[in-house]
Order: structure tokens, then sequence, then C-alpha cells
């Protein structure tokens, strides 16, 4: 049997980080062109006009889109914390720097985006002048620039409910390649599905979720690099078992 086949086998280090970041490079990227291009109030005005944003107050996207998912949210993060001690599912197969992994990336991701979002000026779409406000429209870019609005709207809070557990992909991959995978497309779906709802209810423009799930991937790679500096100082808690799973080697 080739060793890329045997019980335990990790990624190759060096390549998994370049590859990362390449995806986060070309993210960043991406980004980059959507703010350039100014594509922020032309896709908000698809949802709302000077009247406002008519399902701003529609109640499925407050009540269950809104609340009850922010309520999911940190339900999962209960989880993922109490699963350090009390492992469950795909958690047992991860030893308890991977456990820790999980968890603490996710609160460190919904902290990051709380912090910048409480520091930036950036005020939402319903409160701008042409959707029926007092704020005029200004770069989230220019830094200590005050629009007239509340501010406290850049990134995008409610769609680190789903972004912020992009960093269990990484904490899994190593050992779970194939649950890691399904882990990442369900915490991309969930915070895109909750930016959207946002984005149609006027609360957000697209950028705002976008710039989030990029943040949020980024907090989940840094903290996978300073859990795998860790794990050789912390043999006590580096030990699992062999998953069941490890003849694939991830892509």
């Amino acid at each position: 049997m080739q060793a890329s086949r045997t019980h335990g086998a990790r990624p190759n280090p060096f390549y998994f980080n370049y590859s990362t970041l390449l995806w986060t490079l070309a993210g960043l990227l991406l980004l980059i062109a959507w703010d350039a291009g100014g594509k922020d109030l032309a896709f908000a005005h698809f949802f709302g006009d000077a009247h406002g944003f008519p399902m701003r107050d529609q109640w499925f996207f407050v009540q269950v889109l809104h609340e009850d998912a922010r309520r999911l949210g940190w339900a999962l993060v209960l989880l993922l914390a109490l699963g350090v001690w009390w492992p469950r599912g795909v958690l047992r197969r991860l030893d308890t720097v991977g456990r820790l992994q999980m968890a603490l990336s996710a609160l460190l991701a919904l902290a990051v985006i709380s912090i910048t979002k409480n520091l930036s000026s950036t005020s939402c779409p319903w409160d701008l002048a042409e959707f029926g406000g007092v704020a005029r429209y200004t770069s989230h870019w220019a830094l200590g620039v005050l629009d007239g609005g509340g501010g406290r709207c850049f990134p995008a809070g409610h769609a680190s409910a789903g972004f912020a557990f992009v960093g269990g992909y990484f904490a899994l991959r190593h050992h779970q390649p194939g649950a890691a995978r399904w882990w990442l497309a369900a915490a991309l779906l969930a915070g895109l599905a909750l930016g959207a709802v946002q984005q149609v209810r006027g609360a957000h423009f697209m950028s705002h979720t976008l710039w989030t799930g990029w943040i949020c991937w980024t907090t989940g790679w840094l903290c996978d690099l300073a859990a795998t500096a860790l794990r050789p100082r912390l043999p006590a808690f580096a030990h699992t078992r062999p998953p069941e799973d490890s003849s694939h080697a991830p892509t």
C-alpha cells in the first residue's frame, strides 16, 4: 500500500498552505475588483428604491432567517465548545488540539467581525438617502469619513453566523478530507444565504457579506497555522485514533 494511503497520513503542509494562500489571494483580488467596480449600489437597487426596501420587515426573513438563524449559530458554537471535552460525531476523529481549533476559530472569527463592525463608520443601505434614509453613500475604505448615518455596518455581522464555521474545514482536513469538504460547503452556503437575506432587506451591501466570508476564511487559516505549530509541543493533547477514511488524500 502506498504511503499516501496509510492510516493517519497527513497532507503535505507546504502544499496545503501554498494552495490555501493562492485561494486567499484570489479571493482578495476578486473583492478588490468588486469594490473598485462600484457594484454595491447597483446591486442594492435591485431590492430597494427611494421608498426603502419592501422586504425589510418581511416576517420569515426577520424572524426565521435572522433571529432564529443567529440563535442557531450560537448554539453550534456552544456545541463545538462542549465537544472539546465530550466529542460527538466527526469530532471523535480529532485530537484535543483539533477540537479546540474548531471551537476557537469560530469564536475568533465572530470576534474579529464584531470588533471591525463596531469600529466602522459605514452605514447600512437602508440608511442612505437614495433609499429613504439620511446618509450619503461612502466607500467603506474611506476610513474615518462619516456618511451622516449610524455607521457600524461593515462587514456583515449576520453572515458571520455561517461563515465563522469555515475554520472547521481546516481542522477537519488533516484527517477527514471528505467531512472537511462537506463542512466547508455548508458554512459557505449558510454564510451566503444569510448575507443574501440581509442584502434583500437592505441591511448590507453585497461587499459586506463577501468581505465577511474572506475574513472568516483567513482567520480560520491563521488558527490552523497556530494549531499546527502548537501540536508538537502538546503531545498529551495531540493523540487520536486514526480516521476510518484516511485512504483519500485531500484535494
